[in-house]
């Protein structure tokens, strides 16, 4: 206990002395940690106005939406914000040749026509609680690892069991800093979420590609839902009868704008970091798993962009999937070039020689510890190994669509291994179809089988036959070819032959089969065995690596431990998991090279700077240049005159951030957050003050879209603006110049 107790002191009572700006802090810790920094950057709130569990608070105007990203509340009545590209998937479901939402935009004259989303969930927290102890009164020292993997799960499980009794409750038990501490998560789900208003692709979307993870930006990346409830106000599936979220607290908007050095807040629901990683782990990404993805995603998107480029049906059906890809496939080349030129892997080594020093030190730090670094080095070792079938066996399934979609059918075999008139076949079979019907909407056969064809053949090259399932021996048995190598002529038979003699890429094929299910028709079916045989193979690449896995756990659990026991004065935060973070800082430009310098915001004359009608990722909307050239900006210009579109921030940020709001000192909203900087793509693994920066997009852009372009002033009226009296702005900002000017004395 005493062991215990030591290790939450070092976790939860001590001060960050120097990386303040650095940091995916949880809520409820911010009043221990970080609330006295936070003040002297400019925060006026407290701690319980940003998180309570008794109170209405910032954390309540908070969501997950989707469970990949973040939205604020910003009305009484649930309006939601969060970026474009979160809202893409719902915007490209709801956009057919007819009314092609991704091109022209959407925005509903009233409430009547808000567009339902039946995948679309937002959630909100509820509360999260220190559950630590309980959890690691399950397990003892002499425990294996299998065994301790075993207590540890049900010792979580039992406690979400227990929370989630009594109410309508969602819970989750996450480990923190690599299983040193728990922490469990209380969440209310609401289920109906229309579609509200989004902007053109040519604003929403503006640079594409080729300006994703750059600065300057010029993108009003946004979208607007709503949440519904019940009429007696609680979560429901979607209704008509349905009625608007009533909010426990909404972001009110603030018009002022930004200046250098102002203290900016987010909030929000970051994926997956990897802080801690060590040496070992860089080192493997770099030289193999990251080249290995970007040449599997890159393969695909070539495929993709030229089909959706010959085909506006095409176009529209991989839209929101070439999005996704192509964003994951330049982040992992940003990250790489990050980690090698901010030398990473140089400056954990340096950390891990100075671990290695301080556990040799002490003879009890050193039985505690003396594994660590070799543990890391081996199990990282084996990794390397096995990365090529490790990122194959993932990636190629993943990537192709057929593939992917059947694990849906996977549970119809227990009905027809035995029985085919099984009891609950009729019923199992009956739920697959919509699901059938929504995946050929977005779904051609054609695309499928051409990134499968390249994918395939590259598995085959790449892989050495005992890491590859040999999907030639799956299909019926039928030869291709002779055995050993195969011919480009070998994977063009074996893939017409699939596409040919499966009923899955057909809808009307695979309803009839749906109709009239048949065990033989499943066993002999070409595409299911293809699949299979990849899921096979998947599960033995796993068992292959599970040693390394375990002593990579080990070793990272123990380095986290020993890291806080070697700089007691130093506050830890837990890598991201998809939690509720909070990360603080200020609005601040940057020089990210010798000699260049970058503002801190942008304008829309960077739009049109930009504009290229030859080019689609660049076209300007006939009527923004109108307004443009009119300078009709209303209440939503600065006081240069100039329309700010989007601005910096130097916050700790991460996939699942996109969405966040930026807030400022009173609790007002300034912006929406979407996307980090080039030259900090290492960020998940090491975070570079200097250069680190968040690009979010200026609030004051996203009125001025809803309200002078699209003509949805109702939807402002919604809104709590706020605006600073000029006199106290002008104080404000004098005080700011005085204080820059004792800096530089």
């Amino acid at each position: 206990m005493i062991k215990r107790l030591l290790v939450a002191v070092l976790l939860l009572s001590v001060t960050f002395p120097a990386l303040a700006d650095e940091g995916m802090w949880l809520p409820m810790l911010i009043k221990r940690l970080n609330y006295e920094d936070m003040q002297k950057k400019g925060l006026k709130l407290t701690p319980e106005e940003i998180y309570s569990v008794n109170q209405a608070s910032l954390k309540d105007a908070i969501v997950s939406f989707g469970g990949f990203c973040t939205g604020e509340v910003i009305s009484k009545e649930g309006l939601v914000l969060t970026n474009h590209h979160c809202g893409y998937g719902s915007i490209q479901e709801h956009s057919t040749l007819e009314h092609d939402y991704l091109t022209d935009g959407f925005w509903a004259t009233s409430k009547q026509h808000e567009l339902p989303n039946p995948k679309l969930f937002v959630r909100f927290l509820v509360r999260m609680e220190d559950v630590t102890d309980q959890v690691k009164a399950a397990v003892n020292s002499s425990m294996s690892d299998e065994e301790r993997s075993k207590g540890i799960g049900q010792a979580m499980r039992e406690i979400a069991k227990k929370a989630e009794e009594g109410n309508d409750y969602q819970v989750d038990v996450k480990p923190l800093f690599k299983g040193n501490a728990y922490y469990m998560f209380v969440y209310e789900t609401y289920r109906d979420v229309r579609l509200v208003g989004t902007p053109p692709s040519s604003i929403g979307k503006y640079g594409g590609d080729t300006d994703n993870w750059m600065w300057p930006r010029h993108t009003g990346d946004f979208s607007l839902f709503r949440i519904y409830m019940s009429p007696d106000g609680k979560p429901a599936s979607y209704d008509p009868k349905n009625v608007p979220f009533k909010p426990k607290h909404y972001l009110p908007v603030s018009l002022d704008g930004v200046q250098e050095g102002d203290f900016a807040m987010i909030m929000g629901y970051p994926g997956s970091t990897k802080r801690y990683l060590s040496s070992y782990g860089v080192k493997e990404a770099l030289d193999v798993s990251y080249a290995l993805r970007i040449k599997l995603m890159q393969t695909k998107l070539e495929i993709l962009k030229q089909d959706m480029s010959a085909d506006d049906k095409t176009r529209i059906q991989y839209a929101s999937k070439y999005a996704s890809t192509a964003n994951y496939w330049k982040y992992l080349i940003g990250q790489t070039k990050g980690l090698k030129r901010l030398r990473v892997y140089d400056k954990k080594q340096k950390e891990e020689n100075e671990f290695a020093s301080w556990v040799k030190a002490d003879s009890k730090r050193t039985d505690e510890f003396g594994k660590v670094l070799p543990e890391l080095e081996h199990g990282f070792k084996m990794m390397t190994d096995y990365s090529a079938p490790i990122q194959y066996s993932i990636f190629v399934p993943y990537l192709t669509e057929f593939i992917y979609f059947t694990r849906r059918f996977q549970g119809l075999q227990p009905f027809l291994a035995e029985d085919e008139k099984a009891e609950g076949l009729e019923e199992y079979t009956e739920a697959l179809k919509p699901m059938v019907e929504e995946y050929f909407k977005d779904y051609s056969a054609k695309v499928d089988k051409k990134v499968f064809r390249a994918l395939l053949e590259m598995y085959y090259k790449e892989v050495s036959d005992e890491y590859r399932p040999d999907v030639f021996a799956a299909v019926n048995n039928v030869k291709f070819g002779e055995d050993g190598e195969k011919s480009a002529a070998d994977f063009d038979q074996l893939v017409d032959y699939i596409f040919e003699n499966s009923f899955l890429f057909e809808e009307d094929k695979l309803m009839a089969f749906l109709n009239n299910p048949s065990a033989e028709a499943f066993k002999n079916d070409p595409a299911m065995n293809v699949a299979d045989a990849f899921i096979d193979n998947s599960r033995m690449v796993q068992g292959k690596v599970a040693e390394a896995s375990k002593e990579i756990a080990r070793g990272e659990r123990g380095y986290i431990k020993a890291l806080m026991m070697m700089h007691p004065d130093k506050a830890y935060y837990p890598d991201a998991n998809s939690t509720m973070r909070v990360t603080y800082g200020q609005t601040l430009a940057y020089d990210p090279a010798d000699a260049v310098h970058y503002d801190l915001y942008t304008t829309l004359d960077g739009v049109m700077e930009k504009e290229d009608p030859t080019n689609p990722e660049f076209v300007v909307p006939a009527k923004l240049k109108s307004l443009w050239e009119a300078k009709d900006y209303g209440q939503y210009a600065n006081d240069k005159g100039e329309l700010v579109t989007c601005f910096l921030s130097n916050n700790d940020i991460t996939g699942g951030n996109s969405g966040s709001p930026v807030i400022n000192g009173k609790g007002e909203l300034i912006g929406t957050a979407f996307d980090g900087n080039w030259e900090a793509m290492s960020g998940d693994i090491a975070f570079e003050p200097d250069v680190q920066r968040t690009i979010s997009v200026d609030i004051r852009y996203t009125l001025f879209i809803i309200d002078k372009f699209a003509g949805a002033s109702h939807l402002i009226d919604e809104m709590t603006l706020v605006k600073t009296p000029k006199e106290a702005t002008s104080k404000k900002r004098s005080k700011k110049k005085k204080k820059s000017r004792r800096k530089k004395n």
